[in-house]
């Protein structure tokens, strides 16, 4: 995995560069996002060029013996820790990330932008907690005090770092006083689940949600995505994860902007028995399709909203969706505070239907809301 393999990220990207190359990169890091936001391919990344035998300022190099074995997730210096469960062959206090070893790197190979629930699932998990245990703790400590074996580095990296429980403090002599030339990069999504003593001891790098047009260049460009069109589909429903954009890439999902242009359009007219029928056919999708279509008409109106305060700024969305948005935005009865008023009660009836709440009232009342939001009835 190379820097220019990474989705997005790019200031990240910079900030990580320019450390090794002034010579302060920290010896550990917790590379911070939610699922999907390149934890892993960041810290492949990393690990690649530290072990790259013919680095340039922007990258690894990608032909070297060294680069090679990485991509291959083979090199003798690159050590891997991740949740486990304990599989009834192992008998005993002795589970440790090479049981699974086959497993992981086949797993990431397939995509090193999917979560921990599937990883757990892929090794069979099913209802078991997936934890880091003392053995694995003991493996790491005993791994990263050997010499390296090739050159003079080693890294780990332990992905969810949520994982480590109470066992998770026997890293902590490791953690602040490493061997020479030993990296350990710690990928978590929720710092609030990590151990205060581990969280306390690590340099935090943030990476935040990906930007649409990241998303959606990168589903074209991977050809996951079967046109322009559909990876802006997926793009904007991802909320920043390219995990999720594959799935919905992949799951070929359907086109929401039609349906979204008549609706909106009928709360414009007060069409009443167009409003009716959306809210039945729209709660017959289920709690997930009304969820989905609800989060993309708040990506729309997101979007508006940036376009009262940078008019003709560059709308990372398909022609018809950015024409209709740029219209929105410039209607005479539509204010920035109306439309802050639309995001927020889409928000909440997505709330009450992620509850079981009614689907078919919720977007009833909904409709009803916004269309006197819409008609300036409605104090905002």
């Amino acid at each position: 995995m190379q820097f220019r393999d990474v989705v997005g990220q790019q200031a990240a990207k910079a900030g990580i560069l320019h450390a090794v190359q002034s010579g302060k990169l920290p010896h550990a890091l917790l590379l911070l996002g939610r699922e999907g936001t390149g934890g892993i391919p960041l810290a492949l990344a990393l690990a690649q060029y530290l072990f790259c035998e013919n680095p340039s300022k922007e990258d690894s190099c990608g032909h070297c013996p060294a680069c090679r074995k990485v991509v291959r997730l083979e090199h003798a210096d690159l050590h891997f820790s991740y949740p486990l469960i304990k599989p009834e062959r192992i008998k005993g206090d002795n589970l440790t990330a090479e049981v699974f070893g086959k497993d992981f790197r086949k797993f990431i190979h397939q995509n090193a932008y999917d979560n921990l629930y599937n990883w757990l699932q892929y090794i069979e998990a099913g209802n078991k907690q997936g934890n880091i245990p003392a053995a694995e703790c003991r493996s790491i400590i005993e791994k990263l005090n050997l010499k390296p074996f090739e050159g003079d580095k080693k890294v780990l990296i332990l992905w969810g770092a949520e994982y480590l429980q109470k066992e998770g403090n026997m890293l902590l002599k490791l953690i602040e006083e490493p061997p020479a030339g030993t990296h350990l990069i710690f990928i978590g999504s929720e710092a609030e689940e990590i151990l205060p003593t581990i969280l306390s001891r690590v340099q935090t790098i943030r990476l935040p949600p990906l930007r649409m047009e990241d998303i959606s260049g990168a589903l074209q460009q991977k050809g996951i995505a079967q046109d322009a069109r559909s990876a802006s589909l997926a793009a904007i429903n991802a909320e920043g994860s390219f995990s999720e954009a594959i799935r919905l890439a992949e799951g070929g999902g359907e086109d929401l902007f039609p349906q979204f242009r008549d609706w909106f359009n009928a709360l414009y007219t007060g069409k009443g028995i167009f409003l009716t029928s959306f809210a039945e056919q729209l709660s017959k999708q289920g709690r997930e399709g009304a969820k989905a279509f609800l989060q993309y008409a708040m990506h729309l109106l997101q979007a508006a909203l940036v376009q009262h305060y940078a008019p003709g700024a560059p709308l990372p969305f398909p022609a018809e969706e950015a024409d209709f948005i740029r219209r929105l935005a410039g209607h005479k009865s539509t204010g920035v505070e109306s439309i802050s008023a639309m995001s927020e009660a889409l928000a909440h009836t997505a709330h009450c239907i992620e509850g079981n709440a009614n689907a078919k009232i919720q977007l009833h009342a909904l409709s009803i809301q916004l269309m006197r939001i819409a008609r300036g009835q409605v104090s905002v």
